[in-house]
Protein backbone atom coordinates (compact mmCIF):
# COMPACT_ATOMS: atom_id res chain seq x y z
CA UNK A 1 0.00 0.00 0.00
CA UNK A 2 1.36 3.27 -0.88
CA UNK A 3 2.47 6.02 1.51
CA UNK A 4 0.52 9.18 1.21
CA UNK A 5 1.99 12.52 0.41
CA UNK A 6 0.15 13.57 3.46
CA UNK A 7 2.12 11.17 5.71
CA UNK A 8 5.26 12.08 4.56
CA UNK A 9 4.44 15.58 5.30
CA UNK A 10 3.68 14.86 8.69
CA UNK A 11 6.14 12.74 9.12
CA UNK A 12 9.04 14.80 7.90
CA UNK A 13 7.75 17.79 10.00
CA UNK A 14 7.70 15.60 13.48
CA UNK A 15 11.31 14.33 12.28
CA UNK A 16 12.55 17.95 12.46
CA UNK A 17 11.15 19.26 15.71
CA UNK A 18 12.29 16.00 17.00
CA UNK A 19 15.75 16.57 15.55
CA UNK A 20 15.42 20.25 16.82
CA UNK A 21 14.56 19.78 20.27
CA UNK A 22 17.13 17.07 20.85
CA UNK A 23 20.18 18.51 19.51
CA UNK A 24 20.91 15.58 17.35
CA UNK A 25 22.62 18.12 14.75
CA UNK A 26 25.20 19.70 17.36
CA UNK A 27 25.82 16.19 19.59
CA UNK A 28 26.81 14.75 16.39
CA UNK A 29 29.74 17.76 15.65
CA UNK A 30 30.93 17.61 19.14
CA UNK A 31 31.52 14.24 19.14
CA UNK A 32 32.97 14.35 15.80
CA UNK A 33 35.36 17.10 16.86
CA UNK A 34 35.69 14.84 20.10
CA UNK A 35 37.32 12.02 17.80
CA UNK A 36 39.37 14.51 16.37
CA UNK A 37 40.60 15.86 19.51
CA UNK A 38 41.40 12.40 20.76
CA UNK A 39 43.21 10.69 17.47
CA UNK A 40 45.30 14.14 17.37
CA UNK A 41 46.07 13.34 21.51
CA UNK A 42 47.00 9.53 20.59
CA UNK A 43 48.98 10.54 17.45
CA UNK A 44 51.27 13.40 19.49
CA UNK A 45 51.72 10.86 22.76
CA UNK A 46 52.94 8.34 20.00
CA UNK A 47 55.50 10.90 18.68
CA UNK A 48 56.60 12.13 21.98
CA UNK A 49 57.28 8.48 22.77
CA UNK A 50 59.19 7.96 19.87
CA UNK A 51 61.26 11.01 19.85
CA UNK A 52 62.41 10.31 23.39
CA UNK A 53 63.22 6.71 21.58
CA UNK A 54 65.88 7.98 19.74
CA UNK A 55 67.86 9.83 22.01
CA UNK A 56 68.32 7.09 24.49
CA UNK A 57 71.70 6.04 22.99
CA UNK A 58 75.22 7.94 23.45
CA UNK A 59 76.37 8.48 20.17
CA UNK A 60 79.85 9.87 19.70
CA UNK A 61 81.36 11.79 16.88
CA UNK A 62 84.93 11.77 17.16
CA UNK A 63 87.01 8.29 17.71
CA UNK A 64 89.77 9.87 19.46
CA UNK A 65 87.20 10.12 22.80
CA UNK A 66 86.08 6.62 22.37
CA UNK A 67 89.40 5.50 22.39
CA UNK A 68 89.94 7.51 26.04
CA UNK A 69 86.47 6.59 27.38
CA UNK A 70 86.98 2.98 25.91
CA UNK A 71 90.24 2.55 27.92
CA UNK A 72 88.54 4.39 30.69
CA UNK A 73 85.84 2.44 31.10
CA UNK A 74 87.10 -0.84 30.10
CA UNK A 75 84.84 -0.97 26.82
CA UNK A 76 84.91 -2.27 23.51
CA UNK A 77 84.00 0.53 20.86
CA UNK A 78 81.38 0.21 17.86
CA UNK A 79 81.49 2.41 15.00
CA UNK A 80 78.52 2.63 12.98
CA UNK A 81 79.19 3.62 9.10
CA UNK A 82 75.73 4.85 7.58
CA UNK A 83 74.02 6.91 5.35
CA UNK A 84 71.45 8.45 7.29
CA UNK A 85 69.42 9.92 4.63
CA UNK A 86 69.99 7.84 2.00
CA UNK A 87 70.54 4.09 2.87
CA UNK A 88 67.21 2.35 3.14
CA UNK A 89 69.10 -0.63 5.26
CA UNK A 90 70.63 1.82 7.19
CA UNK A 91 67.28 3.01 8.58
CA UNK A 92 65.71 0.07 8.84
CA UNK A 93 68.53 -1.29 11.08
CA UNK A 94 68.70 1.80 13.00
CA UNK A 95 64.92 1.09 13.35
CA UNK A 96 65.26 -2.37 14.26
CA UNK A 97 68.24 -2.75 15.66
CA UNK A 98 70.06 0.18 17.26
CA UNK A 99 66.58 2.00 19.03
CA UNK A 100 65.60 -1.90 19.92
CA UNK A 101 65.13 -2.54 23.66
CA UNK A 102 67.20 -5.44 23.36
CA UNK A 103 70.27 -3.68 21.79
CA UNK A 104 69.71 -1.07 24.60
CA UNK A 105 70.40 -3.27 27.09
CA UNK A 106 73.66 -4.17 25.73
CA UNK A 107 74.83 -0.47 24.74
CA UNK A 108 76.15 0.26 27.71
CA UNK A 109 78.56 -2.18 27.83
CA UNK A 110 79.94 -0.60 24.55
CA UNK A 111 81.31 3.22 23.63
CA UNK A 112 79.15 4.30 20.55
CA UNK A 113 80.19 5.60 17.34
CA UNK A 114 78.29 7.23 14.54
CA UNK A 115 80.26 7.69 11.20
CA UNK A 116 77.47 9.41 9.14
CA UNK A 117 78.18 10.09 5.36
CA UNK A 118 74.75 11.82 4.43
CA UNK A 119 73.98 13.66 0.99
CA UNK A 120 71.94 16.00 2.35
CA UNK A 121 74.71 18.73 3.04
CA UNK A 122 72.82 20.52 6.33
CA UNK A 123 72.91 16.85 8.55
CA UNK A 124 76.66 17.29 9.79
CA UNK A 125 79.37 20.11 9.76
CA UNK A 126 82.07 19.68 6.12
CA UNK A 127 84.16 19.23 9.39
CA UNK A 128 82.81 16.18 10.77
CA UNK A 129 82.23 14.90 7.10
CA UNK A 130 85.99 14.98 6.21
CA UNK A 131 86.40 13.29 9.61
CA UNK A 132 83.63 10.40 8.98
CA UNK A 133 85.58 9.94 5.46
CA UNK A 134 88.99 9.76 6.97
CA UNK A 135 87.36 7.23 9.40
CA UNK A 136 85.61 5.00 6.90
CA UNK A 137 89.00 5.30 4.73
CA UNK A 138 90.89 3.72 7.41
CA UNK A 139 87.45 1.54 8.93
CA UNK A 140 85.46 0.99 5.44
CA UNK A 141 87.71 1.10 3.02
CA UNK A 142 85.13 -0.88 0.74
CA UNK A 143 82.55 2.02 1.23
CA UNK A 144 79.56 -0.51 2.71
CA UNK A 145 76.51 0.99 4.60
CA UNK A 146 75.68 -0.18 6.97
CA UNK A 147 78.60 -1.33 8.69
CA UNK A 148 79.93 -1.75 12.08
CA UNK A 149 83.25 -2.37 12.80
CA UNK A 150 84.25 -3.24 16.69
CA UNK A 151 87.85 -1.87 18.33
CA UNK A 152 89.17 -2.48 21.34
CA UNK A 153 91.04 0.42 23.26
CA UNK A 154 93.97 1.05 21.49
CA UNK A 155 91.68 1.28 17.68
CA UNK A 156 92.62 -2.41 17.05
CA UNK A 157 89.89 -3.82 14.82
CA UNK A 158 88.12 -6.99 17.00
CA UNK A 159 85.69 -7.16 14.27
CA UNK A 160 83.09 -6.09 11.04
CA UNK A 161 79.83 -6.72 10.24
CA UNK A 162 78.45 -5.02 6.91
CA UNK A 163 75.12 -4.87 5.17
CA UNK A 164 71.26 -5.65 6.21
CA UNK A 165 68.98 -7.54 4.92
CA UNK A 166 65.43 -6.73 3.62
CA UNK A 167 64.14 -9.41 5.61
CA UNK A 168 64.63 -7.15 8.49
CA UNK A 169 66.49 -9.94 10.64
CA UNK A 170 68.36 -8.51 13.31
CA UNK A 171 70.08 -12.09 14.62
CA UNK A 172 73.20 -11.66 13.12
CA UNK A 173 74.03 -8.16 14.68
CA UNK A 174 72.79 -9.06 18.01
CA UNK A 175 75.39 -12.34 17.70
CA UNK A 176 77.94 -10.12 16.77
CA UNK A 177 77.91 -7.94 19.33
CA UNK A 178 77.26 -10.61 21.77
CA UNK A 179 80.63 -11.75 20.42
CA UNK A 180 82.41 -9.07 20.60
CA UNK A 181 81.28 -8.34 24.41
CA UNK A 182 82.03 -12.10 25.28
CA UNK A 183 85.53 -12.09 23.60
CA UNK A 184 86.52 -8.66 25.11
Amino acid sequence: MPVSSNFKLIFGRVLAQFIEKFNFVETIKVKMNMKKLLFLAVVMIGMTSFAQEENSLKWHTNLETAIALSKEQSKPILIYFTGSDWCAPCKMLKADFWNSDEFGKRAEKFVLVMADEPRRMDIITPEQRTYNRKLAKKYNPEGSYPNIVALNHKGKVLGGMSGYTMLRETDKHFDFVDGVLKNY
